[in-house]
């Protein structure tokens, strides 16, 4: 017989986990001193031990594990909580393959936007026609992120994967100060959805023409700092902004792939005439 402290120390087990298993009734000492309150183990206990750990090694928890110490255990019970952990492990296997394609996916992703237009370079740009669907209302700019998040799950709810980008029209330049903004959000789609009062499917309209600023915007904002900085850049030009045409910011990532406290953005100012 061994005291709890050696075989704790012969086993690998910790005194606690021991206490553990003698809580669950897989591992009983095989004495307790009525007087001291010790437990001993004896030698043969090392074989519950490693079949333990077996188990352990095998996926099963401590309560799946507990059926195969039954003394009158048979063997179609055996096999079939065997392949119960089989069917449990298969599906486990199963969502890691699927968190592991989405880690791959994310890095993949990554490798554009790291070649793409360095923050603060400014240039003046063709922006293509696209299909989106949007939605357009009169709403507090604190609630621009409501607006996004609405139209995304419309887009989703169509089967249409998450957009890398998501375009702003502000449609009310001339009141940026203002609390209650005039502001359409769009989502590039890939094929004509349903639409309903609130959300319009159209092509947004090519500018032959806008003067672009790639930067880093607080994705919790809902403004865009740097519009002061390419306005100012575009009178230094002679240029002149179009009247025709909402500026446009373009969220260059999804809302999953926004990593530290900034998401890549692009601002696009229209401007008469073509400046190419």
């Amino acid at each position: 017989m061994m005291k709890i402290s050696v075989f704790a120390k012969v086993s690998g087990i910790s005194i606690k986990t021991l206490r553990y298993y003698d809580e669950l009734g897989l591992l009983r000492p095989a004495h307790v001193d009525e007087q001291s309150g010790y437990r001993y183990y004896s030698e043969e206990q090392l074989l519950t031990v490693k079949r333990i750990a077996a188990y352990k090694e095998q996926g099963f928890t401590l309560e799946q594990l507990k059926a195969f110490f039954d003394e009158d255990i048979g063997t179609d019970v055996v096999k079939n909580k065997l392949a119960d952990k089989m069917t449990e492990l298969r599906h486990a296997m199963q969502t890691l393959q699927l968190q592991l394609d989405e880690v791959n996916s994310r890095m993949a992703r990554l490798e554009p936007s790291e070649a793409g237009d360095p923050a603060g370079f400014i240039r003046i740009r063709e922006v293509p026609s696209q299909l989106t669907a949007s939605i357009r209302d009169q709403v507090p700019r604190s609630q621009l992120c409501l607006l996004l998040d609405e139209i995304t799950k419309y887009a989703s709810s169509y089967g249409e994967e998450e957009a890398g980008q998501l375009t702003i029209l502000w449609h009310d330049p001339g009141s940026k100060n203002a609390d209650i903004a005039d502001v359409e959000v769009a989502i590039p789609i890939t094929r004509d959805i349903p639409v309903n009062g609130r959300v319009r499917v159209d092509y947004l309209p090519m500018l032959q023409s806008a003067a672009s600023l790639v930067h880093r915007c607080d994705p919790y904002g809902y403004s865009c700092p740097v519009a002061p900085e390419l306005k100012a850049w575009i009178s230094s030009q002679g240029l002149v902004q179009s009247d025709r045409e909402p500026i446009r910011e373009i969220y260059l990532t999804s809302d999953k792939d926004i990593y530290g406290k900034k998401r890549p953005a692009e601002l696009l100012i229209p401007l008469q005439g073509n400046a190419l």
